[in-house]
C-alpha cells in the first residue's frame, strides 16, 4: 500500500509538470486589439470655459476607439483597427485617431505616420527610452497576468502601464515600450487616455503586414510643433492637449 502511494505521488508530481510547462506558452507573433479610451468630459472640464457645460450635453462622456497591433518576434506595427460608429457622431480635431506606429525593437528603430489636421507627416526616429520602475501590483489584462510599471515622459507626463512576459515583444500601443514583454494597458491619468488590450490572437504575421509607413511628409517632431503651435495658438489649454497627443 506504501509503495502505491509513493508511485501515485510521483505520477501525480510528473502529471502537474507537464500541466503547468503546457499553459507556460510565450508567444512570439501574434495581434493585439487595443480600446483606447479618452475622457472627453475630464478635458473639457481642464479648458474651464463658459460653453464646457454645453458642450458634454452634446456629446458622450467618452471616445472609444479600436487599434491593432501586430507582432512578430520584435517588429511591431500599431495602426488603427475597426470603427467605433458611434465616433462618427463627434466633431473634434484629435490628431491622434490614425497614428500608424512602426518599431523594430532590437534596432530600435521608429517610423510612424501621423495626420495632423489634413496633412500627413512621416517621423524616422529611434524608438523613445523610457525609464520604468517596476512595481509588485499585478492585473489581469485580455487573460494575461500583467504587472505595473510607472514613468514619467516628456518631462512631466505621467505613465503607468501594464506588461506581460508571456509575449516576448517588448512592444506596446503607440510609443510605448522598453519593458521585459509586451505592454497590454497604458493609463495617463491626468490626460485622460487609456488604451488596454480587449483580445490578443496567437495568429500568424506575415512580412508584409510588418511594413514600415511610407506615406507622408518626412518632418522632425520640432518642425510639426511649430506648425501646431502656430495653427492651435488661440486654442488656450486645448493647444496643449493637441500637442502632448502628437508627442505620443
Amino acid at each position: 500500500m506504501k509503495a502505491f502511494k509513493i508511485i501515485f505521488l510521483f505520477c501525480f508530481a510528473i502529471t502537474s509538470v507537464k500541466l503547468h510547462a503546457q499553459n507556460n506558452i510565450f508567444l512570439t507573433e501574434g495581434k493585439i486589439e487595443f480600446e483606447k479610451k479618452l475622457n472627453l468630459y475630464s478635458q473639457l472640464d481642464e479648458q474651464d470655459e463658459a460653453w464646457t457645460d454645453l458642450m458634454k450635453k452634446s456629446r458622450p462622456k467618452f471616445k472609444v476607439s479600436y487599434f491593432d497591433l501586430l507582432f512578430s518576434k520584435n517588429k511591431t506595427i500599431y495602426q488603427p483597427g475597426r470603427e467605433n460608429p458611434d465616433n462618427l457622431k463627434l466633431f473634434d480635431w484629435n490628431i491622434a485617431q490614425e497614428n500608424v506606429v512602426y518599431a523594430e525593437l532590437d534596432s530600435s528603430k521608429s517610423v510612424s505616420q501621423k495626420k495632423v489636421f489634413e496633412e500627413v507627416f512621416l517621423f524616422e526616429d529611434s524608438t523613445r527610452r523610457i525609464e520604468w520602475k517596476i512595481t509588485d501590483e499585478t492585473r489581469m489584462i485580455a487573460g494575461f497576468q500583467c504587472r505595473r510599471a510607472n514613468a514619467i515622459i516628456m518631462d512631466t507626463v505621467y505613465v503607468v502601464a501594464f506588461y506581460t512576459d508571456d509575449i516576448l515583444a517588448p512592444g506596446g500601443p503607440e510609443s510605448f515600450n522598453g519593458l521585459p514583454g509586451m505592454i497590454l494597458g497604458v493609463s495617463l491619468p491626468h490626460q485622460h487616455v487609456s488604451w488596454f488590450a480587449t483580445k490578443v490572437a496567437a495568429v500568424p504575421v506575415t512580412a508584409s503586414q510588418l511594413k514600415a509607413p511610407a506615406k507622408g511628409k518626412k518632418v522632425t517632431t520640432k518642425t510639426v510643433q511649430e506648425v501646431l503651435k502656430d495653427k492651435l495658438k488661440y486654442w488656450g489649454k486645448e493647444k496643449q492637449q493637441n500637442l502632448e497627443a502628437l508627442m505620443l
